[in-house]
């Protein structure tokens, strides 16, 4: 297992440099940059700047930081433009940046191989005001209109033609947002951003003058993101773990209103189109001592793909989709809670993809449903964030950790007319690796309802797809597991297993 961890780390530092409400204090333009500063260089990087003072404004220029990435022996390096930070007279800063800052990029590897990327930082209306003291600062800002285009692009010392390659942009419209930072014994940033529509377009052609073609865009109505961030005044990024315990953390929520995407790709006979829609989307992200979280959602989701290896086009929708995952990362005496949730509903597709398998028409073609929540805890032996634990772990040197319960909390799976629920519970010894061959002995039980089984499996037989004599199989599987239930074509099970090795089914012994 690996994480991103320098990637991770570094863009937490840098997430909550803008924003946030008035404070009662006065605050300097020298004390902002230094904050701005500090807070750079305790995320790993090196700066440099030229600071001038002149009148009420000072002027930073010829940024240039960087942050070495030991683990790949390359070092990323950012140059940037001028910047103006300006005592207002009433206790407050406000920071100017030019309507087109220039920012490069440049990303050195090993046996001196090196990429130099060229960025234009575009701004309309752009307002950043900070007010506070130097332990408490307020950022609030705003802007018409904010916009990054790949301005350049040199590979191994040879520089791309831009004109010939193509264009990348990101554009995001009517910004509003605030940060307040707090420095004490942690660094804690609280960001809320709001957005109008963004929109974003890569179209590349073939750099050696082939008819080769790639074009993604896309955008969405409007985005919002609310987050925090806690960062120790010295940060090695190289050493996650110890980031942890030192108060590294940080929660982070996006919610995408009508985001689309569509894509087009060529390359010579070869060619790949598809596009997306989403009503709405939902991310977050979430890491600290007591483990970390994912989370995915999204609402009427529409998908279509046609070309490259797909023998057919595709066109499938789903009304839910969702990931749900939070695990622990740290070790401990003491179980730890773990959850897992995966949601596609009502997932439907088009009449073309039903008539490859049921051309008759014979198949319900209601919405299907794939659902299921797990929770339970384990007792993790290693800090999965560790190196040099996850690399004995690799070598098989040590494990992980121990499950030590496992809860089914909801089951279902509905197709074509039939569906499967179920719900069960289950414990695990761990000192008990030989009754299940080297697998920790479960104990406990899960309930299952089928509906509709039976009219689901006659007609596979009368299309078919499932021959009599395997269908007379399962009958016979369905009969020595499941009991009839109070409904027309129910069935219901009761699986069992015990901790000496017995596997019961509705109360009678199958092993």
């Amino acid at each position: 297992m690996a994480f991103p961890q320098k990637r991770v780390a570094a863009a937490a530092a840098l997430c909550g440099f803008l924003g946030a409400s008035a404070a009662v204090a006065d605050v300097t333009a020298e004390q902002v940059w230094a904050d701005w500063r500090d807070y750079i260089a305790g995320a790993g990087y090196e700066v440099d700047a030229v600071e001038t003072r002149s009148g009420d404004r000072l002027t930073v220029s010829g940024t240039v930081m960087s942050f070495v990435i030991p683990e790949e022996d390359s070092t990323v390096t950012l140059s940037m433009g001028d910047m103006v930070f300006v005592d207002r007279g009433d206790g407050t800063v406000a920071i100017e940046i030019p309507p087109n800052l220039p920012i490069g990029i440049m990303v050195s590897g090993p046996e001196g191989d090196q990429a130099d990327i060229g960025l234009n930082y575009a701004t309309r209306g752009l307002s950043v005001i900070v007010a506070g003291n130097p332990g408490d600062m307020s950022y609030t800002y705003s802007a018409a209109n904010l916009t990054m285009t790949l301005e350049s692009l040199m590979v191994e010392g040879e520089e791309v033609d831009m004109a010939t390659f193509g264009t990348a942009r990101f554009e995001i419209a009517d910004i509003a947002g605030s940060t307040q930072m707090v420095v004490d014994e942690l660094r804690r940033a609280t960001q809320k951003v709001t957005t109008g529509a963004l929109s974003y377009l890569v179209d590349f052609k073939d750099p050696e003058g082939g008819d080769g073609r790639l074009v993604v865009k896309g955008g969405a109505d409007a985005m919002d993101f609310r987050g925090t961030v806690s960062l120790p005044h010295e940060m090695d990024a190289s050493d996650m773990a110890r980031m942890l315990m030192d108060g590294f953390a940080f929660d982070g929520k996006f919610s995408i209103d009508n985001s689309t995407t569509d894509f087009n790709f060529r390359d010579g006979d070869e060619m790949a189109q598809g596009k997306s829609r989403s009503a709405s989307t939902g991310v977050r992200m979430a890491m600290g001592r007591d483990g970390l979280v994912y989370a995915l959602n999204s609402a009427d989701v529409e998908m279509t793909m046609a070309g490259g290896d797909l023998p057919f086009p595709i066109d499938v929708a789903m009304a839910e989709t969702a990931l749900e995952a939070t695990m622990p990362l740290m070790s401990g005496e003491a179980p730890q809670g773990f959850d897992l949730g995966l949601t596609l509903g009502d997932f439907s597709m088009s009449d073309m993809l039903w008539g490859i398998f049921d051309p008759a028409g014979q198949l319900p073609r209601d919405p299907a449903t794939v659902a299921i929540n797990l929770s339970g805890t384990v007792r993790l032996l290693t800090d999965l964030l560790d190196p040099a634990q996850m690399e004995a772990i690799d070598k098989g040197e040590a494990v992980p950790g121990e499950i030590e319960s496992l809860e089914i909390n909801g089951l279902t799976l509905r197709v074509a007319g039939a569906e499967l629920t179920g719900k069960g519970a289950f414990t695990f010894n761990n000192d008990d690796l030989e009754t299940y061959e080297g697998m920790p002995a479960p104990e406990g039980a899960v309930n299952l309802t089928l509906v509709g089984g039976n009219a689901l499996l006659d007609k596979l037989v009368e299309m078919g797809l499932v021959p009599e004599d395997e269908a007379g199989g399962m009958r016979m599987m369905m009969g020595l597991f499941a009991v009839p239930g109070d409904g027309e074509d129910t069935l219901n099970s009761k699986i069992e297993v015990k901790g000496n090795g017995q596997i019961l089914a509705n109360g009678q012994r199958i092993k």
